[in-house]
This record gives structure tokens, sequence and C-alpha cells, in this order.
């Protein structure tokens, strides 16, 4: 890994020179975190897309998935647009970028209050940390309510914090891929995927954005894991089987799209956030301080659409069926059959569409007291 210039090595976060894009920046102020500490100055990249109406009323929240961004069509495709699941022609879409990020909001690669970047000296998150970040956003940007919240995986998670918690400020919600708590199987192989990071030489205790190379071996490392609890065993297998990828490398076929898929990660994102995102993960769980997860999810007011994957091997179905179970307000459990496993809310793009039209109008008839 090269510099691209002689500040910074190239990490894959998104640093204050390079372009934008269509990305809006906000400043929300100081973020008291769950742990006490505070992250102070913080900035929320955020992308829209539709005309807020001028009651503010006719937000639909995005939460993006772990190594998602602000620009939906970008980690999500076929989901916005005419005539699909958010319409930018009826609804006033915004997606933000977490805190703890690296593609515009505060993260580890941003600028601390001293000049230098965070690194190893920011803090740890929580979901309900990027939740209060959100709510400040939403304040700021004068959306009195949102008709739906959504999103997938770790999106999810946000989803149904804020249905806990801001049920007055969203009409419902719809949770893809996700869970109510962290298992102890996904904190098993996230904690692999951490320490494969923090092994790398070239980590340097999170402190590398002023050197040469930063740990993108350690990164890639971690990718790969995750992307075999992302996919099925079956697609691994009828995929790729065991025939060699037949170039000089020797490697078989699976190796080398597990190689690519490392590769495209490192172009984009940075490892301090990884690490910060999927602790969060970890560290998911309603029932904190809630007395349970089960009464947590009972003190849900408003329409929870809850969307399984039968293939997910990451986020298994018997965790969606535990908040359906468990939330007096949710709809019945939508599945959606799919060979590509947990990315199939990537993938299945036509089945999440016709979800999402169900969502919509189970927050709009709450809105009218239907």
């Amino acid at each position: 890994m090269r510099t691209n210039n002689s500040e910074h090595c190239i990490t894959g976060a998104w640093l204050e020179d390079h372009d934008p894009g269509d990305r809006l920046f906000l400043k929300i102020g100081d973020i008291e975190l769950e742990s006490g500490e505070v992250l102070p100055d913080v900035t929320i990249a955020y992308q829209t897309w539709g005309t807020l109406n001028p009651a503010k009323d006719n937000a639909i929240l995005v939460n993006h998935a772990m190594t998602g961004w602000s620009d939906i069509p970008g980690w999500w495709p076929s989901i916005v647009g005419a005539g699909l699941g958010l319409d930018p022609e009826k609804y006033f879409i915004i997606c933000p970028n977490v805190i703890g990020g690296c593609q515009g909001s505060t993260g580890p690669s941003s600028l601390a209050p001293d000049g230098k970047r965070w690194g190893s000296r920011f803090p740890t998150l929580t979901i309900r940390d990027m939740v209060k970040a959100e709510v400040a956003l939403t304040d700021l940007l004068g959306i009195k309510k949102y008709i739906l919240s959504v999103g997938p995986s770790l999106g999810g998670m946000r989803s149904l914090e804020w249905a806990i918690q801001h049920p007055d400020r969203v009409d419902a919600i719809c949770t893809i891929g996700s869970s109510a708590v962290a298992t102890g199987d996904q904190i098993g192989a996230a904690s692999i995927q951490i320490r494969a990071i923090k092994s790398d030489l070239d980590f340097n205790n999170g402190d590398f954005y002023d050197r040469d190379h930063g740990p993108i071996e350690g990164m890639g490392i971690a990718r790969r894991i995750a992307h075999l609890t992302y996919r099925t065993e079956t697609e691994m297998d009828v995929r790729f089987g065991r025939q060699l990828q037949g170039d000089d490398t020797g490697r078989y076929a699976v190796e080398s799209y597990l190689d690519h898929q490392a590769d495209k990660l490192a172009k984009r994102f940075d490892a301090n956030t990884y690490i910060v995102l999927t602790e969060a993960m970890n560290s998911h769980d309603v029932g904190r301080g809630r007395g349970g997860v089960a009464e947590a999810l009972g003190r849900i007011t408003i329409p929870v659409l809850v969307v399984s994957i039968d293939s997910d091997r990451l986020f298994w179905p018997r965790l969606q069926e535990e908040i359906v179970e468990l939330t007096p307000t949710a709809l019945p459990l939508a599945t959606i059959s799919s060979p590509f496993g947990h990315d199939g809310f990537l993938i299945e793009s036509e089945a999440i569409c016709k979800l999402l039209n169900i969502a919509i109008e189970a927050g709009l008839k709450r809105r009218l007291g239907q």
C-alpha cells in the first residue's frame, strides 16, 4: 500500500481531500456516549433523495449495513428510484453515514480536536450511540417524524433502537436480516476478524495514518472470514467447488473470490472503523438496562416488519422469529427465499422492494390512526 500524499497512508477511509460527491455534511455538536465519554464536534455525512415537504414529515430513514455508507445505490442497488421500494417522487429519503464510519462522518480516521487523527484514541461506540447521533441530525434538519426507519444487519439493529427509544419520531420500522441481541456465535466470528486486524504489524495499535502502510493484510483476512458468513456453504461449493482458478497462482477458485472481496474493501474502508463498528455490533442488546430482551421488545408500540433470509447463517432466521414473537405490534414474519445467505438483502432487490412497500403502508396507516 503506497501513500497518496505526504500526510497519510491509504486506508480506504474517506479523507478530507477526497471528492465528497453528493454527500452533505452537518455538524451536530458533541455527543455524550453510552460509556459517559463525550465525542466532540461530531460531523455527520449524509445523502438524500426526493424533496422534504413543507410539513417535514414525508421522510424515510435508511440505516446502512456495516460496510455501507450514505450513498444507498452504491451499497444497496435497485432500492431507490421511481417505482422502486424507496421512491423519491413520493418520499424524502435520507441515509446518514454512522458515527465511527469512514465515509465522511466522524470516525477513527477523522481529525480530533488536537489536529491529529483519532486512531487508537477513538472511543468505544454502541448501537445506541449511533442512534443518538441520528436523532441529533434529524433534529437539526427539522424532520419531525419518519414514516419508516429501515435497515439491514447493523442497520436493522439501529431501526430496532428507533422503535424502542423514539416511537414518537417514527411511524414504523423494517429490520432486515438482523437481531435483538448479538449471539455468542456472531461475537466469536467477529472477534477473530478483529484479532486478524490487530495482529497485522502495520496496525500499530490503530495509529497508522501517518505511516506508509496500513493494516491492509489484516483487514483482508477479516473480510475473507466475514464473507464466509455472508454467503452459504452451498453457494461456495456449487459456485466454486474444488476447481482451481486456472491461472499461475495455484489458488482454488473460492480463494480467488475471497481475495477479490478483500481487495475491494481495502480500497474503500478503514481498518479502525471495521473494528469500531464490529465491536458495536458485538455489544448489541436491546435488553441492556431495560429488563431483558423480552421486556424491551414488549415496549414497542409501532408496526415492525421483520424480514428474514432463509439461508442466512450469520443472522439465523430464529433471531428474526424471536423479534416477531416478543414484539406485540410486529407484522407477520416476512421470509425471503435466497441462495445467497446474509447477502440476500443486497441481491434480492425485487423482494425487498415489495416488503418496503408493505412497511411504508403500515407506517402511513399508523399515522392516520387506522
